[in-house]
């Protein structure tokens, strides 16, 4: 059985691989990467790699080759239009290839979904279903990582975490909890067809955030509810390029009306337990309190 990731270097692929390699000999897994020289390590770990270029369908052809089990992850570009671009090839490339399942990276809930990104994961989709492969929909959340980052500890001195996410709740997921899963449906049997939104089947919200971190530094902390244009505005002073404060406010307002709050066991019941909140603001907090 030959598994091949794209991406293989990125924060997502890398896990990826590193799961795969827990129950499956480095001989069957290939990495498909832009630049082939910074998968040194992975080939020292027995991987194959290979050079594949989303933006390159020749190159895409030819990589895929021999694939029984392909995990599609999503482009990375900010321009949504050319990521459109980016997954057809990819899509077109896998078929032409002849690879034997086609597993993508999509976005969560994506058809009732308000955030922009979701019409790329749904024309996706439904280019992969035009292949007639077997496929299999990974429905990632937004990462926790997103919001439960190393700033964190810059919010301490204020005694506040100041964001326009009002009293909305997340269901996002930990990086390593959704490559689990990844692997998992890739070692696995019987996925073929499926779709599995991979959220948390519990929902925090900021409020809760705040309240973690005063429990761990013993010290008050809070959270601080401001509108869209205070955020924004916050961002602004902050240095921020126009286009990020855009994403970052966006994002926020999408949590404050609802947009993450839906829940789902499809990631629990893939990987079992998954990785508590708790546990990653202790790690990011440590020497700091």
């Amino acid at each position: 059985m030959s598994i091949f990731v794209t991406g293989a270097t990125g924060a997502l692929g890398s896990l990826v691989i590193q799961h795969l390699l827990r129950t499956v000999p480095g001989d069957q897994i290939t990495a498909v990467v832009r630049h082939v020289e910074k998968a040194s390590s992975l080939t020292a770990l027995g991987v194959e790699v290979r050079h594949g270029d989303y933006a390159d369908p020749a190159s895409l052809e030819k990589a895929f080759a021999g694939a029984d089990k392909l995990l599609f992850i999503s482009s990375p570009d900010t321009d949504d239009t050319l990521r459109i671009v980016h997954h057809a090839n990819v899509v077109k490339a896998a078929r032409d290839a002849g690879v034997g399942h086609l597993f993508y990276t999509s976005f969560a809930f994506a058809e009732e979904s308000a955030i922009p990104l979701r019409h790329v994961h749904l024309a996706t989709e439904h280019m992969i279903r035009t292949t007639n492969l077997p496929y299999t929909f990974l429905r990632n959340s937004l990462y926790t990582e997103v919001f439960v980052n190393p700033g964190l500890a810059a919010s301490l001195p204020h005694g506040a975490l100041v964001t326009n996410t009002g009293s909305g709740r997340l269901n996002t997921a930990f990086r390593s909890d959704l490559a689990a899963a990844a692997a998992a449906v890739l070692t696995g049997e019987g996925h073929e067809n499926k779709t599995y939104n991979l959220v948390s089947d519990t929902a925090w919200s900021y409020d809760e955030l705040a309240s973690l971190i005063a429990g761990i530094t013993g010290k008050p902390f809070v959270h601080q509810a401001v509108s869209y244009e205070e955020q924004a505005n916050m961002l602004r002073s902050a240095g921020l390029p126009e286009p990020v404060v855009q994403l970052v406010a966006g994002i926020n307002q999408a949590v404050a009306e609802g947009e993450t709050s839906r829940t789902s066991g499809d990631l629990r019941n893939l990987i079992g337990e998954l990785t508590p909140l708790r546990t990653a603001v202790e790690d990011i907090l440590k020497g700091s309190v």
